[in-house]
């Protein structure tokens, strides 16, 4: 095989390591959302060093495994970004929803002045 062909090899490879990437992530942002419901924080330095050990004994070169666990501490340090971003992004997109059912409910005739003949039997109380 010449360059070119080695090159194209790589181009291959790393179109795999993106795909793989990208589903990991997916898993990350699964993992993010049940953390959120049950209140856990996302940084949990004890599953970290879990995965680092696991990747440096699962490596067979010819990377070495102290390059390997630099290697992901970046994919987690991602991985910890994407759920942080997401559990954001998420948060601010369910109170928007809420502003608009607000805004809605204000803009209707009806909840209006159901709201008033509440707010009037609560003042009449």
């Amino acid at each position: 095989m010449d360059i070119e062909d080695w090159r194209n090899k790589i181009d291959a490879l790393d179109e795999r390591l993106v795909d793989l990437l990208n589903q990991r992530s997916t898993c990350c942002i699964e993992i993010g959302r049940i953390k959120r419901d049950r209140g856990i924080p996302v940084y949990s330095p004890d599953r970290e060093t879990q995965v680092l050990d696991h990747v440096a004994n699962r490596n067979g070169g010819p990377l070495e495994s102290d390059a390997v666990q630099r290697l992901f501490e970046r994919i987690i340090d991602e991985s910890r970004r994407l759920e942080r971003v997401t559990i954001e992004r998420e948060a601010e997109s369910r109170e928007a929803e809420g502003r608009q059912a607000a805004a809605d409910t204000e803009a209707d005739p009806a909840a209006r002045a159901n709201r008033a003949k509440k707010i009037g039997k609560r003042k009449a109380n």
